[in-house]
């Protein structure tokens, strides 16, 4: 009797569908991550300042804040604007500033933030301030950033 020979067909397996669920994965991951990075850098558009010290304890002085810019100061808070024309007037609104800060220098002192444009602005009332006698804090700020002021807690 001959011996019969059966031939098994090997099994093949199919990946194709495996690979389109995980390209449809990645796809819907890389999504996910431009949005929430597209998200991230707008909120970096505006920046907050908080008066701490380096190792992120709240200082003891109270902090009072100006912003330099190319046409003059804003103080805060209020955003009251003070034009480079008038800077060195004595009625001016940051002379009234810095008397206040000065009488209470012991309590406060003053944060100048700079915009790139306002440097100028900024050395001007950094001589005002130095003159006083009045601690001085400063921070740069990029052109198109909101500036926040947020007090101590």
């Amino acid at each position: 009797m001959p011996k019969r020979i059966t031939k098994r067909s090997a099994t093949e397996i199919e990946l194709f569908p495996f690979l389109s669920v995980l390209a449809c994965t990645i796809g819907v991951l890389i999504l996910l991550i431009i949005v929430l990075m597209a998200q991230t850098f707008s909120n970096q558009r505006q920046v907050t300042i908080v008066a701490r010290t380096e190792n992120g304890q709240n200082q003891s002085k109270q902090p009072r804040y100006i912003e330099c810019r190319s046409d003059g100061i804003i103080i805060y808070p209020g955003e009251k604007f003070v034009s480079i024309n008038t800077l060195n007037f004595s009625y001016s609104l940051l002379k009234t500033l810095l008397e206040e800060v000065k009488i209470n220098r012991d309590k406060q002192y003053l944060i100048v933030a700079i915009r790139p444009d306002g440097i100028e602005v900024f050395k001007q009332v950094r001589t005002l301030i130095e003159s006083e006698g009045i601690d001085i804090g400063y921070e740069p700020l990029d052109e198109g950033w909101t500036l926040k002021i947020q007090d101590n807690i």
